[in-house]
Protein backbone atom coordinates (compact mmCIF):
# COMPACT_ATOMS: atom_id res chain seq x y z
CA UNK A 1 0.00 0.00 0.00
CA UNK A 2 1.22 3.56 -0.75
CA UNK A 3 2.16 5.82 2.17
CA UNK A 4 0.15 8.64 3.07
CA UNK A 5 0.88 12.08 3.73
CA UNK A 6 -0.34 15.58 5.12
CA UNK A 7 0.52 18.38 2.43
CA UNK A 8 -1.24 21.11 4.38
CA UNK A 9 -3.00 21.80 7.54
CA UNK A 10 -5.48 25.53 8.28
CA UNK A 11 -8.03 26.01 10.85
CA UNK A 12 -9.89 29.20 11.86
CA UNK A 13 -10.00 30.71 14.84
CA UNK A 14 -11.71 28.79 17.80
CA UNK A 15 -14.48 31.48 18.84
CA UNK A 16 -16.91 30.58 21.96
CA UNK A 17 -20.17 30.40 21.48
CA UNK A 18 -22.66 33.17 20.39
CA UNK A 19 -19.40 35.05 19.78
CA UNK A 20 -17.77 36.27 16.64
CA UNK A 21 -18.91 33.61 14.78
CA UNK A 22 -21.93 33.13 15.55
CA UNK A 23 -23.69 34.65 12.27
CA UNK A 24 -21.77 32.19 10.17
CA UNK A 25 -23.48 28.94 8.79
CA UNK A 26 -21.26 25.65 8.29
CA UNK A 27 -20.04 26.64 5.07
CA UNK A 28 -19.42 29.98 5.51
CA UNK A 29 -16.93 28.97 8.40
CA UNK A 30 -15.53 25.87 6.58
CA UNK A 31 -15.21 27.05 2.88
CA UNK A 32 -12.56 29.79 3.42
CA UNK A 33 -10.57 27.18 5.61
CA UNK A 34 -10.70 24.60 2.37
CA UNK A 35 -9.32 27.39 0.31
CA UNK A 36 -6.44 28.41 1.70
CA UNK A 37 -5.55 24.67 2.79
CA UNK A 38 -5.49 24.07 -0.85
CA UNK A 39 -4.00 27.42 -2.00
CA UNK A 40 -1.05 26.07 1.12
CA UNK A 41 -0.44 23.02 -0.80
CA UNK A 42 -0.25 24.57 -4.02
CA UNK A 43 -3.12 22.47 -5.04
CA UNK A 44 -5.93 23.43 -7.83
CA UNK A 45 -9.70 22.30 -7.23
CA UNK A 46 -9.72 19.88 -9.39
CA UNK A 47 -6.89 17.76 -7.59
CA UNK A 48 -9.27 16.76 -5.11
CA UNK A 49 -11.02 13.13 -5.09
CA UNK A 50 -13.09 13.65 -1.94
CA UNK A 51 -13.99 16.07 1.13
CA UNK A 52 -14.68 14.56 4.42
CA UNK A 53 -16.44 16.76 6.96
CA UNK A 54 -16.71 15.82 10.71
CA UNK A 55 -19.95 17.68 11.97
CA UNK A 56 -21.46 16.53 15.50
CA UNK A 57 -24.33 18.68 16.34
CA UNK A 58 -25.57 20.12 12.93
CA UNK A 59 -29.30 18.87 11.47
CA UNK A 60 -27.83 16.14 8.90
CA UNK A 61 -28.63 16.77 5.09
CA UNK A 62 -24.92 15.95 4.38
CA UNK A 63 -23.20 19.26 5.55
CA UNK A 64 -19.49 18.05 3.75
CA UNK A 65 -21.35 18.19 0.34
CA UNK A 66 -22.76 21.81 1.36
CA UNK A 67 -18.69 22.49 2.29
CA UNK A 68 -18.05 20.90 -1.20
CA UNK A 69 -20.29 23.21 -3.10
CA UNK A 70 -19.50 26.55 -1.35
CA UNK A 71 -15.21 25.43 -1.55
CA UNK A 72 -16.04 25.37 -5.43
CA UNK A 73 -14.73 21.86 -5.95
CA UNK A 74 -15.75 20.41 -8.91
CA UNK A 75 -19.54 18.59 -8.77
CA UNK A 76 -18.08 15.36 -9.01
CA UNK A 77 -16.61 15.60 -4.84
CA UNK A 78 -19.63 13.99 -3.33
CA UNK A 79 -18.28 15.18 -0.02
CA UNK A 80 -18.75 12.67 2.79
CA UNK A 81 -20.26 13.86 6.23
CA UNK A 82 -19.13 12.18 9.46
CA UNK A 83 -20.13 11.97 13.26
CA UNK A 84 -17.94 10.68 15.91
CA UNK A 85 -18.64 13.30 18.16
CA UNK A 86 -15.26 14.77 19.48
CA UNK A 87 -13.31 11.91 17.75
CA UNK A 88 -14.72 13.17 14.52
CA UNK A 89 -12.14 15.59 13.04
CA UNK A 90 -9.22 13.30 13.85
CA UNK A 91 -11.07 10.16 12.10
CA UNK A 92 -11.61 11.88 9.22
CA UNK A 93 -7.82 12.20 8.47
CA UNK A 94 -7.86 8.51 9.33
CA UNK A 95 -10.68 8.01 6.71
CA UNK A 96 -8.84 10.13 4.21
CA UNK A 97 -5.36 7.84 4.74
CA UNK A 98 -7.36 4.76 4.12
CA UNK A 99 -8.50 5.76 1.20
CA UNK A 100 -4.92 7.64 0.01
CA UNK A 101 -3.05 4.09 1.10
CA UNK A 102 -6.02 1.94 -0.92
CA UNK A 103 -5.53 4.12 -4.39
CA UNK A 104 -9.17 4.97 -3.94
CA UNK A 105 -8.04 8.77 -4.42
CA UNK A 106 -4.67 10.49 -4.55
CA UNK A 107 -5.53 13.62 -2.45
CA UNK A 108 -8.70 14.32 0.11
CA UNK A 109 -9.60 17.25 2.43
CA UNK A 110 -10.23 15.79 5.43
CA UNK A 111 -11.55 17.95 8.62
CA UNK A 112 -14.54 18.89 10.68
CA UNK A 113 -16.71 21.96 11.42
CA UNK A 114 -18.80 22.93 14.10
CA UNK A 115 -20.83 25.83 15.20
CA UNK A 116 -22.45 25.35 18.65
CA UNK A 117 -24.01 29.18 17.79
CA UNK A 118 -26.11 28.13 14.92
CA UNK A 119 -26.81 24.02 16.28
CA UNK A 120 -30.53 23.36 15.63
CA UNK A 121 -32.82 22.40 18.47
CA UNK A 122 -33.67 18.67 18.88
CA UNK A 123 -36.59 17.11 20.04
CA UNK A 124 -37.55 13.62 20.73
CA UNK A 125 -41.19 12.70 19.16
CA UNK A 126 -43.50 10.08 20.94
CA UNK A 127 -46.27 7.64 18.78
CA UNK A 128 -49.11 8.44 21.64
CA UNK A 129 -49.42 12.11 21.04
CA UNK A 130 -47.09 13.17 23.90
CA UNK A 131 -45.93 16.59 23.30
CA UNK A 132 -42.63 16.73 21.78
CA UNK A 133 -39.17 16.67 24.61
CA UNK A 134 -36.42 18.86 23.84
CA UNK A 135 -32.85 17.52 24.78
CA UNK A 136 -29.57 18.43 24.62
CA UNK A 137 -27.16 15.95 24.65
CA UNK A 138 -27.73 12.60 22.47
CA UNK A 139 -27.73 9.24 24.08
CA UNK A 140 -24.05 7.77 24.12
CA UNK A 141 -25.00 3.95 25.26
CA UNK A 142 -28.39 1.94 25.20
CA UNK A 143 -28.46 1.90 28.63
CA UNK A 144 -29.56 5.78 30.30
CA UNK A 145 -27.96 4.63 33.72
CA UNK A 146 -24.33 3.94 31.88
CA UNK A 147 -24.78 6.92 30.24
CA UNK A 148 -23.37 9.58 32.23
CA UNK A 149 -23.18 13.64 31.77
CA UNK A 150 -19.55 14.56 30.76
CA UNK A 151 -18.77 16.85 33.65
CA UNK A 152 -19.92 13.59 36.20
CA UNK A 153 -18.11 11.27 33.86
CA UNK A 154 -14.70 13.73 34.75
CA UNK A 155 -15.35 14.03 38.05
CA UNK A 156 -15.84 10.30 38.08
CA UNK A 157 -12.53 9.57 36.72
CA UNK A 158 -10.38 12.25 38.93
CA UNK A 159 -11.44 10.38 42.28
CA UNK A 160 -11.00 7.05 40.61
CA UNK A 161 -7.15 8.33 39.71
CA UNK A 162 -6.81 10.26 42.25
CA UNK A 163 -6.63 13.64 40.69
CA UNK A 164 -7.36 16.78 42.78
CA UNK A 165 -9.31 19.75 41.59
CA UNK A 166 -6.13 22.12 42.25
CA UNK A 167 -3.77 19.82 39.95
CA UNK A 168 -6.91 19.65 36.96
CA UNK A 169 -6.50 24.05 37.76
CA UNK A 170 -2.78 24.32 37.25
CA UNK A 171 -3.15 22.32 34.34
CA UNK A 172 -5.74 24.72 32.70
CA UNK A 173 -3.22 27.60 34.16
CA UNK A 174 -0.78 25.67 32.14
CA UNK A 175 -2.58 25.12 28.64
CA UNK A 176 -3.77 29.74 28.70
CA UNK A 177 0.30 30.28 29.30
CA UNK A 178 1.02 28.07 26.38
CA UNK A 179 -1.38 29.18 24.13
CA UNK A 180 -0.26 33.08 25.32
CA UNK A 181 2.85 32.70 24.91
CA UNK A 182 2.58 30.50 20.87
CA UNK A 183 -0.32 33.09 19.69
CA UNK A 184 2.39 35.01 17.16
CA UNK A 185 3.41 31.72 15.93
CA UNK A 186 -0.11 30.00 15.70
CA UNK A 187 -2.10 32.81 14.16
CA UNK A 188 0.79 32.76 11.38
CA UNK A 189 0.97 29.12 10.67
CA UNK A 190 -2.37 27.97 11.66
CA UNK A 191 -5.20 30.29 11.30
CA UNK A 192 -6.83 31.79 8.83
CA UNK A 193 -8.49 35.06 9.19
CA UNK A 194 -12.40 34.99 8.71
CA UNK A 195 -14.86 37.99 9.11
CA UNK A 196 -11.58 39.82 10.71
CA UNK A 197 -10.72 37.13 13.23
CA UNK A 198 -7.72 35.85 13.49
CA UNK A 199 -6.73 35.00 16.86
CA UNK A 200 -8.99 32.35 19.67
CA UNK A 201 -11.07 34.41 21.66
CA UNK A 202 -10.83 32.70 24.88
CA UNK A 203 -7.18 32.22 25.65
CA UNK A 204 -6.44 34.40 28.49
CA UNK A 205 -4.49 35.02 31.91
CA UNK A 206 -6.23 32.48 33.94
CA UNK A 207 -4.61 32.14 37.37
CA UNK A 208 -5.60 30.20 40.64
CA UNK A 209 -7.54 32.50 42.27
CA UNK A 210 -9.32 32.96 38.95
CA UNK A 211 -9.46 28.60 39.29
CA UNK A 212 -11.07 29.34 42.49
CA UNK A 213 -14.29 31.69 41.95
CA UNK A 214 -14.98 29.24 38.69
CA UNK A 215 -18.75 28.19 38.83
CA UNK A 216 -18.57 24.66 39.73
CA UNK A 217 -20.57 22.22 37.60
CA UNK A 218 -19.61 18.97 39.01
CA UNK A 219 -17.33 17.40 42.24
CA UNK A 220 -14.65 19.06 41.22
CA UNK A 221 -14.96 19.90 37.29
CA UNK A 222 -15.66 23.53 37.08
CA UNK A 223 -15.91 26.18 34.37
CA UNK A 224 -12.10 27.02 34.40
CA UNK A 225 -10.96 23.00 34.29
CA UNK A 226 -13.24 22.66 31.23
CA UNK A 227 -13.68 23.26 27.82
CA UNK A 228 -16.03 25.90 26.39
CA UNK A 229 -18.31 25.20 23.46
CA UNK A 230 -16.67 27.14 20.35
CA UNK A 231 -17.65 27.59 16.91
CA UNK A 232 -14.24 26.29 14.30
CA UNK A 233 -13.34 24.90 11.40
CA UNK A 234 -10.13 22.89 10.71
CA UNK A 235 -9.32 21.17 7.46
CA UNK A 236 -6.16 19.50 6.50
CA UNK A 237 -4.89 17.98 2.88
CA UNK A 238 -4.14 14.19 2.72
CA UNK A 239 -2.25 13.37 -0.39
CA UNK A 240 -0.34 9.98 -1.98
CA UNK A 241 3.38 9.79 -1.70
CA UNK A 242 3.06 10.81 -5.80
CA UNK A 243 1.36 13.99 -4.94
CA UNK A 244 3.49 15.03 -2.49
CA UNK A 245 6.56 14.67 -4.28
CA UNK A 246 5.77 17.24 -6.72
CA UNK A 247 4.85 19.61 -4.04
CA UNK A 248 7.20 22.73 -3.38
CA UNK A 249 6.32 22.47 0.76
CA UNK A 250 7.56 19.72 3.38
CA UNK A 251 4.92 17.38 3.57
CA UNK A 252 4.36 15.11 6.80
CA UNK A 253 4.14 11.35 6.58
CA UNK A 254 0.94 9.91 8.41
CA UNK A 255 2.57 6.99 10.40
CA UNK A 256 -0.28 5.45 12.03
CA UNK A 257 -3.69 5.88 13.22
CA UNK A 258 -6.14 4.16 16.04
CA UNK A 259 -9.74 4.37 16.47
CA UNK A 260 -11.05 2.13 19.62
CA UNK A 261 -13.54 1.59 22.00
CA UNK A 262 -13.43 1.34 25.81
CA UNK A 263 -15.50 2.01 29.01
CA UNK A 264 -18.74 4.29 28.13
CA UNK A 265 -19.00 5.51 31.75
CA UNK A 266 -14.98 6.52 31.60
CA UNK A 267 -14.66 7.67 27.85
CA UNK A 268 -11.96 10.34 29.42
CA UNK A 269 -9.35 6.80 29.65
CA UNK A 270 -10.59 5.47 26.00
CA UNK A 271 -7.55 7.69 24.09
CA UNK A 272 -4.61 5.76 26.57
CA UNK A 273 -5.72 2.44 24.99
CA UNK A 274 -5.58 4.09 21.50
CA UNK A 275 -2.23 5.47 22.12
CA UNK A 276 -0.84 2.10 23.56
CA UNK A 277 -1.99 0.46 20.76
CA UNK A 278 -0.79 2.97 18.16
CA UNK A 279 2.65 3.17 19.64
CA UNK A 280 3.08 -0.70 20.04
CA UNK A 281 2.53 -1.47 16.29
CA UNK A 282 4.44 1.17 15.67
CA UNK A 283 7.36 -0.06 17.46
CA UNK A 284 7.69 3.27 19.20
CA UNK A 285 8.67 4.60 22.68
CA UNK A 286 6.61 7.70 24.07
CA UNK A 287 10.40 9.07 25.33
CA UNK A 288 11.01 9.17 21.18
CA UNK A 289 8.00 11.36 20.49
CA UNK A 290 8.71 15.33 20.20
CA UNK A 291 5.22 16.44 20.25
CA UNK A 292 1.86 15.45 21.53
CA UNK A 293 -1.29 17.14 21.20
CA UNK A 294 -3.69 15.60 23.26
CA UNK A 295 -7.52 17.06 23.81
CA UNK A 296 -8.16 19.05 26.84
CA UNK A 297 -12.20 18.96 27.10
CA UNK A 298 -11.46 18.87 30.53
CA UNK A 299 -8.30 18.81 32.33
CA UNK A 300 -8.14 15.33 34.10
CA UNK A 301 -9.08 13.81 30.95
CA UNK A 302 -5.60 15.03 29.76
CA UNK A 303 -4.04 14.65 32.55
CA UNK A 304 -5.17 11.07 32.81
CA UNK A 305 -3.75 10.12 28.79
CA UNK A 306 -0.64 11.80 29.67
CA UNK A 307 0.04 9.73 32.40
CA UNK A 308 -1.42 6.53 31.55
CA UNK A 309 -0.14 6.51 28.29
CA UNK A 310 3.05 7.59 30.09
CA UNK A 311 3.97 10.59 27.45
CA UNK A 312 6.82 13.17 28.70
CA UNK A 313 4.83 15.90 30.03
CA UNK A 314 6.93 18.75 28.69
CA UNK A 315 5.78 17.10 24.75
CA UNK A 316 2.13 17.45 25.51
CA UNK A 317 0.57 20.95 24.29
CA UNK A 318 3.42 23.01 24.41
CA UNK A 319 1.31 25.76 22.85
CA UNK A 320 -1.98 25.21 24.49
CA UNK A 321 -4.90 23.20 24.28
CA UNK A 322 -8.93 22.97 24.42
CA UNK A 323 -8.87 24.93 27.58
CA UNK A 324 -7.50 27.56 26.07
CA UNK A 325 -9.02 28.10 23.16
CA UNK A 326 -12.90 25.93 23.22
CA UNK A 327 -14.08 23.12 21.97
CA UNK A 328 -15.80 23.03 18.56
CA UNK A 329 -16.86 19.80 19.28
CA UNK A 330 -16.71 17.98 15.78
CA UNK A 331 -13.77 19.72 14.63
CA UNK A 332 -11.73 19.56 17.48
CA UNK A 333 -9.65 16.35 16.46
CA UNK A 334 -8.84 17.87 13.57
CA UNK A 335 -7.74 21.20 15.18
CA UNK A 336 -5.27 18.63 17.13
CA UNK A 337 -4.02 17.32 14.37
CA UNK A 338 -3.45 21.18 12.33
CA UNK A 339 -1.15 21.54 15.50
CA UNK A 340 0.98 18.56 15.50
CA UNK A 341 1.51 19.12 11.52
CA UNK A 342 2.97 22.48 12.41
CA UNK A 343 4.66 21.42 15.57
CA UNK A 344 6.16 18.94 13.67
CA UNK A 345 7.72 21.21 10.64
CA UNK A 346 9.49 23.61 13.19
CA UNK A 347 10.97 20.05 15.76
CA UNK A 348 11.50 17.24 12.98
CA UNK A 349 10.67 13.81 14.71
CA UNK A 350 7.52 11.95 15.53
CA UNK A 351 4.41 13.28 17.23
CA UNK A 352 1.09 12.15 18.25
CA UNK A 353 -2.31 13.62 18.45
CA UNK A 354 -5.48 11.77 20.50
CA UNK A 355 -9.14 12.67 21.23
CA UNK A 356 -11.46 11.22 23.47
CA UNK A 357 -15.07 11.01 22.73
CA UNK A 358 -18.53 10.65 24.71
CA UNK A 359 -19.83 6.75 24.54
CA UNK A 360 -15.96 5.52 25.32
CA UNK A 361 -13.96 6.31 22.15
CA UNK A 362 -10.66 7.13 21.70
CA UNK A 363 -8.54 7.93 18.40
CA UNK A 364 -4.98 8.55 18.29
CA UNK A 365 -2.60 9.61 15.00
CA UNK A 366 0.58 9.54 14.86
CA UNK A 367 2.73 12.04 12.36
CA UNK A 368 6.24 11.77 11.49
CA UNK A 369 8.38 14.36 9.36
CA UNK A 370 9.00 12.76 6.02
Amino acid sequence: MTKSYILAARRSAVATRNGHFANLSLHALAAPVVAHTLQDAGLSTDQVGEIIVSNALGAGGNPARIVALASRLPQDVAGLSIDRQCAGGLDALLIADAMVRSGLHDTVIAGGVESYSRRPLRYQTFPDGTPPEQYEQAPFTPWPERDPDMAQAADHLAHSLNIPQEEQDQWAIRSHQNARLAALETQHNEIVEIAGLAHDTFTRDLTLKHCTRAKTLHGTITSANMAVAADAAGFVIVASEKVARNMKGNAIEIIAGKTIGGNPEMPGTAPVKAIKTMLNQTGTNPADLQEAEIMEAFAVQAIACQRGAALPPEIVNKRGGALARGHPIGASGAILAIGLFHALRGNPGAGIAAIAAAGGLGTALMLRTA
